[in-house]
């Protein structure tokens, strides 16, 4: 795992390299926390040794924090990272639910945003993409008198924001922003799907888990 978030932070270094280059560029730096509203996936059922069949699994809505880095290419058009982090709960649910433990879920998104008026307006609109990967903590457990550790996995992910940011000073601001992050988990066989040239095969159903943030938090502007 430590290697695959090492190939996300040097991806985002060469997205954003330049734009550090670029010596007019302005330099957004914010920190920020609020409130994630998660889902997770449902599969097929399977039967536990509590005798309960369990079709899906569960992460709780919670707490989460994070901070991005932005540089001002232009006018309008800014290029950055992000981090964020929920504390949340793993638990599996079907015929009964379970709580497991505790569970970060953490991504890292390099990000294109638009910037809507004016480079030194106090009330700026913003509308942003990332493409990046989240991951999925560790989570160990005791059921049964058997302990382990289940989890820890990262996949591909996107991010979708819309916000504002208000600067009462040149300098400090307030941001405000709600996030879709979509995360890939993993593909099944939905169905059939024929046609008179290629013939019939088998077309897959994508899993994805979603996190919905909304944050608020403070920028400085250099």
């Amino acid at each position: 795992m430590r290697s695959q978030h090492l190939v996300t932070a040097l991806l985002s270094v060469v997205i954003l390299t330049p734009a550090v280059a670029s010596a007019q560029a302005r330099v957004e730096v914010s920190g920020f926390g609020g409130w994630t509203i998660s889902d997770g996936v449902a599969g097929d059922g399977v039967r536990a040794l509590d005798g309960n069949i369990y079709n899906a699994i569960d992460i709780k809505d919670a707490f989460s924090w994070g901070f991005g880095v932005g540089f001002n290419v232009s006018e309008t058009t800014e290029v950055g990272f992000l981090f964020n982090q929920q504390m949340s709960t793993l638990g599996v649910e079907g015929t009964n639910t379970v709580e497991i433990g505790d569970l970060n879920v953490t991504s890292y998104h390099p990000y294109f945003a638009y910037n809507f008026g004016e480079q030194d307006a106090a009330l700026r609109p913003f509308i942003l993409i990332g493409l990046g990967a989240t991951s999925y903590g560790s989570v160990p457990f005791t059921r049964s008198g058997f302990s382990g550790e289940t989890g820890g996995d990262t996949q591909f992910s996107t991010t979708w924001a819309a916000g504002v940011k208000y600067f009462a000073s040149p300098n400090v601001g307030v941001r405000i922003s709600a996030t879709w992050t979509p995360t890939y988990i993993t593909s099944e066989a939905g169905g059939m799907w024929c046609d008179p040239y290629w013939g019939c095969y088998v077309v897959g159903d994508s899993k994805y888990a979603h996190q919905f943030h909304l944050n608020g938090g403070i920028t400085f502007r250099f």
